[in-house]
């Protein structure tokens, strides 16, 4: 099998329309660029690769550019010849039958003319996917497995508070990469990019500079990818979009009525106070679109706050505390 003509644009990185003086311009800048005695040892098997293949796709293509013009050249002859033919059927149509014989005669007493030389299409190169032979593709093979090649991508994180997460920030991020010198050598470059962290964002959301990771002889450099981190929060705890938070109320409280004060991610002050309600195990109180903005979401989508109460209980009662309890309670149970 040979190699699609889409290939040899790719590997001169040229397009079809592309005129014949541009793809020279083009393959004298590539084979500079990727002649092997350029290249240090290490990268050395890539230039030779890119060198030979460089070579084949031009070849081709200059092949393809020479059988166009050979073939132009064949359908000129070919109008040209039904041209005359169509005049000398008209002109012998309207002639009579003696002027026919006339003109017979002295066709034939003529000496003929030189027979019309067609041009040498067996000595041009028509292009075929064949013509580059085992070794072209042998080369294509290594150029094709040196184009497909990117480097590993470089992996940071950037850790982000709730309250960043919640309201959306610009962070900062130095990091070092290797970077490929004209000699072939690696050397390290300092960078500094900035993320625009979205309000919403969670745990895990990828930010990708494409390009901007390390360099590597023979591959496209790879891409630097930074995972949003989320620090520990000392009150909220993240779930989806809704915020978590958990209250602690003594046994006391829960029964006989208590009050608490907090604040949003955002600084605003909250007060509860519960005191024609009892708070039981597992009691749980939300608050709609008081959680995390949805990220990607319609605008001013947020989710909830659900604050979850733990009721303590005492670790020890006095026989007196207990039937109190016991008579209280019964009670309560009567009521």
């Amino acid at each position: 099998m040979g190699n699609p003509p889409e290939l040899y644009y790719e590997v001169l990185n040229i397009t079809k329309d592309t005129p014949p003086q541009e793809i020279r311009a083009a393959y004298r800048c590539l084979v500079r660029q990727w002649h092997p005695d350029k290249h240090p040892p290490e990268s050395k098997p890539e230039a030779e690769a890119r060198f030979k293949a460089i070579t084949q796709a031009y070849e081709a293509l200059l092949d393809q550019q020479e059988n166009r013009a050979v073939l132009r050249a064949c359908n000129l002859d070919a109008r040209r010849s039904c041209a005359s033919a169509d005049d000398g059927a008209a002109a012998m149509a309207r002639a009579p039958e003696m002027e026919k014989a006339d003109a017979r005669a002295r066709t034939s007493a003529a000496p003929p003319p030189p027979p019309r030389t067609p041009p040498a299409r067996e000595s041009q190169k028509v292009y075929s996917s064949t013509d580059i032979g085992g070794g072209g593709r042998r080369a294509f093979a290594e150029f094709s497995s040196y184009v497909v090649r990117k480097a590993p991508p470089l992996e940071r994180k950037v850790e982000c508070t709730l309250e960043e997460l919640c309201a959306g920030c610009k962070k900062e991020v130095r990091y070092t990469r290797d970077v490929v010198t004209k000699n072939g050598l690696i050397a390290k470059e300092e960078v500094t990019q900035t993320i625009r962290v979205r309000p919403g964002w969670k745990k895990g959301t990828k930010v990708t500079f494409e390009g901007m990771g390390n360099e590597r002889p023979g591959c496209l450099p790879g891409d630097a990818v930074f995972t949003v981190s989320a620090r520990r929060h000392r009150a909220f705890k993240r779930q989806g979009d809704d915020l978590v938070l958990k209250a602690e109320v003594p046994l006391v409280s829960a029964l006989t009525g208590w009050s608490f004060s907090f604040r949003l991610l955002g600084g605003e002050k909250v007060s509860w106070s519960f005191r024609d309600e009892v708070i039981g195990p597992g009691y749980e109180k939300v608050v709609r679109g008081e959680g995390m903005p949805v990220a990607g979401g319609r605008r001013g989508a947020r989710g909830d706050l659900r604050v979850k109460f733990d009721v303590v209980f005492p670790r020890s009662l006095t026989d007196e505390q207990r039937r109190g309890l016991v008579e209280i309670l019964r009670g309560c149970a009567a009521a």
